[in-house]
This record gives structure tokens, sequence and C-alpha cells, in this order.
């Protein structure tokens, strides 16, 4: 058990940092964005580079238009920025002293969800508005497994909690 405290305690800050990543640059794409601070179009306009503070050294490179920009690029930013949040606290559970609990379960309830019922409908609505790459229906079909896991996941931490309850009673 210690080596999975370890291991879920590495990658709970791995994914905190990444969340924190993800969401600064929205914070920080959105400003630029919206006062066009650290701007600079090129090839007619039709992109954009959205540069490193304070200098002329492009951070990123975006398409310029409304649509891209929405759908492929901050939706796309928010999203996985949720998404590592949500995997920083599901592996803050396997490093708690008590694993079965309501908390721990609730955690795990929030990432299946979130895996199971946002990437579709996000994907979905994104596709009429932008080109949707192959690519992308393969990452909605991960996140899909990936929540069903996190779903057995939390059934086995919900018998596990009631199993627990009924050896305290017991005891």
């Amino acid at each position: 058990m210690n080596q999975t405290k370890v291991i879920s305690k590495i990658l709970f800050y791995i994914c905190s940092l990444l969340s924190a990543g993800y969401l600064i640059m929205v914070l920080y794409s959105l400003v630029c964005l919206i006062t066009g601070f650290a701007i600079t179009p090129y090839k007619e306009g039709q992109f954009l580079h959205i540069n490193f503070p304070f200098t002329e050294q492009p951070f990123l490179n975006i398409e310029n238009n409304y649509p891209y920009i929405l759908f492929s690029f901050l939706l796309v930013l928010i999203s996985y920025g949720i998404f590592f949040w949500l995997s920083a606290k599901v592996f803050r559970v396997f490093f708690q002293s008590t694993l079965f609990n309501r908390e721990n379960i609730l955690q795990l309830k929030k990432f299946y969800l979130y895996n199971i019922f946002i990437p579709l409908p996000l994907v979905i609505i994104a596709s009429f508005f932008v080109e949707v790459e192959s690519i992308v229906w393969g990452l909605v079909f991960i996140h899909f497994m990936l929540g069903i896991f996190c779903l057995f996941l939390a059934n086995i931490f919900k018998q596990g909690l009631h199993l627990q309850n009924e050896q305290d009673l017991f005891i």
C-alpha cells in the first residue's frame, strides 16, 4: 500500500500542476484576446500569436476566428484544466489514511460523471462550428472508458464503505 500512496501523491502533484497550468493559460489567453495585449497577428491576420508576457516571443498560435478560438482553443484548455483538477482529487483519494469514506466516493463520482457525460456533448456541439479531427473522437472514447473504470472504482469504494461500517458495528 505504501507504493500506491507514493505514486498517487506524485500523480496528485503532477495533475495539480497541469490543472493550474491549463487554467492559467485560459485566463492569460482571455486577457490577451479581450485586451489585445501580447497579441501578434500574422499571415494577413488569419492567425494570432499569443506571446509570452512582456515579450514578442510566441507562446500560443491560434487561428483568428471566433468559432476556432471558442471551441478548439478555450473550450479545450478549460476542459483539460478541469479534467486534471478532478484527476488530482482522485489521486488524492489513494493517499488518505481512510480509503473508504463518503468524501472519497464523491471525488470518484465527480470524476466519472465528468468523463462519461462531458466530452461527447462538447465535441458534438463543437463539430457544428469547427472541423473535429478523427483523433478527437478517440479521445472522447478514452475519456468515456476512463469514466466507466472510475465508476467501477466508486462502486467498489461504496461496497468497502458499507463493509467497513458493518464491521464497525460488530467490533
